[in-house]
C-alpha cells in the first residue's frame, strides 16, 4: 500500500474511537516504510538481505520496535518544530505508554495493509523469514493512492468538520469496497480455472495485476515439474500471454550433477535475495566449461527487483 493510505486507516480508524493522539497512530502507520532509509544495507551486503523495503521492519517483533524508535524521534522537540513548521500545523505528540500503543497500533495496520499485497511481508521474522500475503492487490493501487491523496488534502485545509468526516468516511467505504471486489475476482479465478485443471496441472496459484479484474495465474503439475502461466480477465472471461515453463531446466549434463550445483548455487546470499523477492521462481541449468551456469528467473515478473539471475557453480 501506499504511504498516505498508511497514514490515513489508523488515522480515521482513531478518529471514529474519538481518541485525543489520533497523529500518533497515524505517524506510526508510516513509521514502517522509513526502512528505506536502511536498504542501502540489503544493498551492498546481499547476505543481510532482510535490510530492505518491506523487510525487517514489517514484522510484529520489529514493527514494535521501528514504530517506537519512530516516535521517540518524533517528539523530540528539534524534529517536532521541524515538522510543525514544514506543514504549518502544530503536531502536539508526546512519547509515553498511551502514545507507544496508538504508535504501535499504526503500525499493525501497516502490517494488515502490506499483508494484502503482492509478495507480502515478513510478519513473523526473526522466527521465520517466510513472506505472508493475502495476494489481494497490486504492489501499488493508483486508484487507491489518488483518492487517499485527495482525502489528504481534505483534512489539511480549514474546512467544515462536517465535508472532512464525509471524506474519511467514504475513503474507508471505498478502500474496503475495493478489497471485496478483489476478493470476490480472485475468487472468481480460483473457482473458474480450477474447473478447467486436468491430468497435467493440479495446482493453481494467482497474483494481482494493476486491473483488479486482471489476474496472474500459475498453474502447476502434481510433481512440480511443469508450470503454465497465463493471463485472466474476469470480465471477459478469457486467458492470454500463455507460456509454459520446466521448473527446473537441465542442458548438456547429469540430473544428479546439475541437482548438486542447484544445491550450492541456492545457498548463495544473492540467490537467496533474488527467490525472496520473487513470485514464482524457475531454473535453468547448463553445463559449460567445467562449471554449472544456473539462471534462475521469475516466471510472473518481479514489481519492483529484476526478474532473472545467472550464476555459476
Amino acid at each position: 500500500m501506499d504511504l498516505i493510505t498508511h497514514f490515513l486507516v489508523p488515522y480515521i480508524i482513531l478518529t471514529i474511537l474519538k481518541s485525543k493522539n489520533k497523529l500518533a497512530g497515524a505517524f506510526g502507520g508510516i513509521s514502517l516504510d522509513f526502512d528505506v532509509l536502511i536498504a542501502w544495507i540489503g544493498i551492498l551486503s546481499p547476505e543481510l538481505f532482510i535490510f530492505s523495503h518491506r523487510g525487517i521492519t514489517h514484522s510484529f517483533i520489529f514493527g514494535f520496535v521501528t514504530s517506537i524508535i519512530f516516535l521517540y524521534l518524533l517528539t523530540r522537540k528539534p524534529i517536532k518544530g521541524f515538522i510543525s513548521k514544514t506543514i504549518h500545523r502544530n503536531i502536539n505528540i508526546e512519547f509515553n505508554r498511551s502514545t507507544i500503543m496508538l504508535v504501535y497500533f499504526g503500525a499493525l495496520t501497516h502490517l494488515f495493509l502490506d499483508f494484502l499485497t503482492s509478495k507480502g511481508i515478513p510478519l513473523l521474522y526473526p522466527f521465520s523469514i517466510t513472506r505472508y500475503s493475502a495476494e489481494l492487490y497490486y504492489y501499488l493501487d493508483t486508484i487507491t493512492l489518488i483518492i487517499a491523496a485527495i482525502v489528504l488534502i481534505i483534512l489539511y485545509l480549514s474546512l467544515n468538520p462536517k465535508y472532512k468526516k464525509v471524506a474519511m468516511a467514504s475513503f474507508i467505504i471505498i478502500l474496503v469496497a475495493f478489497g471485496a471486489i478483489r476478493s470476490y475476482e480472485k475468487f472468481e479465478v480460483l473457482q473458474s480455472q480450477s474447473n478447467t485443471l486436468g491430468n497435467d496441472y493440479t495446482h493453481i496459484s494467482t497474483y494481482p495485476t494493476s486491473d483488479m479484474f486482471t489476474w496472474d495465474v500459475v498453474e502447476s503439475d502434481k510433481i512440480g515439474k511443469s508450470n503454465r502461466v497465463f493471463q485472466y480477465n474476469t470480465l471477459k472471461d478469457n486467458k492470454s500471454n500463455i507460456r509454459t515453463f520446466k521448473s527446473i531446466s537441465i542442458k548438456n549434463g547429469s540430473y544428479n550433477s546439475a541437482q548438486d550445483a542447484i544445491n550450492i548455487a541456492n545457498t548463495l546470499p544473492i540467490v537467496e535475495r533474488f527467490k525472496w523477492n520473487s513470485y514464482y521462481t524457475c531454473i535453468d541449468a547448463k553445463y559449460d566449461s567445467n562449471k554449472w551456469d544456473i539462471t534462475y528467473y521469475d516466471i510472473i515478473g518481479s514489481s519492483w527487483d529484476r526478474n532473472s539471475l545467472k550464476v555459476s557453480v
